[in-house]
């Protein structure tokens, strides 16, 4: 298993594929291997490094809270370790949320990003929605956190589907016999980065190109946030999936993954 020293962690990291750079910035509780069934397309033309963020999977955990600035710098340390000067960039939820401070602290490493579902900061509800999780993993077993957490990103029509419904149960399951679970201080650690997250003054000052994507029906980060992100952004693209929550990068497969790799093709 490939690590490095990174921004005073070791990290676990990935690489697929060849090309030019493609760092994958994963969301919330979530490990890299979560970007499976984006990477094994974007693979065939791109050098996709994934890792784990600081708090889930092989990374280290430390205590937090942690701040989505130190997640910017973790990521911007691993492609230095990696003799990466320039990277197309991208992040899901709380991926694109470090992603953004990505572009503000590390201006020149980042060539263009997709911000996936991104928000340039937290109002109450959102705040709110950030706390619960942190109560909920503290008081529920896995499973039924998992649930949680299944409830926030899919749309009804993935639950309405049958064999959809059944893989959601099965990944319930799957939630109580993973190897590596994140602990409670890891989650915590990433909530308190979301609600802490700030970077509404500074998108203006973002001048690398953007594709930001959201689902019209997302419960999670509600379409007025990602709107926020496209409009504080000069140089971005928005595209709104109908019928589709926070998972729509899953939901919207079909569309979704040549969407992306059209887009940097041209941007990148």
């Amino acid at each position: 298993m490939p690590f490095i020293d990174a921004n005073g962690i070791r990290m676990y990291y990935e690489e697929r594929g060849s090309g030019k750079p493609l760092l994958l910035i994963m969301g919330i509780t979530a490990p890299c291997s979560v970007w499976e069934k984006h990477v094994s397309y974007w693979e065939k033309e791109y050098r996709c490094i994934l890792f784990d963020n600081r708090g889930v999977g092989a990374t280290d955990k430390p205590e937090g809270p942690y701040t989505t600035a130190q997640m910017a710098d973790d990521s911007a340390a691993l492609l230095d370790a990696l003799g990466i000067e320039e990277a197309a960039v991208v992040g899901v939820s709380m991926g694109g949320a470090i992603a953004l401070q990505l572009a503000v602290r590390h201006q020149k490493v980042v060539k263009s990003m997709v911000l996936m579902c991104p928000w340039a900061r937290c109002d109450h509800k959102g705040e709110a929605v950030f706390r619960h999780m942190m109560h909920v993993k503290a008081h529920l077993r896995p499973r039924h956190f998992a649930n949680f957490v299944q409830l926030l990103i899919f749309h009804k029509s993935t639950w309405d589907d049958d064999a959809e419904y059944h893989g959601l149960i099965e990944g319930q399951h799957e939630a109580a016999l993973t190897e590596n679970p994140q602990p409670l201080h890891g989650l915590e650690g990433q909530a308190l980065a979301c609600i802490s997250h700030d970077v509404l003054g500074n998108l203006s000052k973002i001048y690398a190109p953007c594709l930001v994507i959201g689902g019209k029906e997302d419960i999670f980060i509600p379409e007025w946030m990602v709107r926020e992100v496209a409009s504080g952004i000069s140089r971005s693209d928005l595209h709104l999936y109908e019928d589709a929550g926070h998972a729509f990068h899953w939901e919207k497969i079909e569309d979704f993954n040549p969407r992306v790799l059209n887009w940097l093709k041209d941007k990148y």
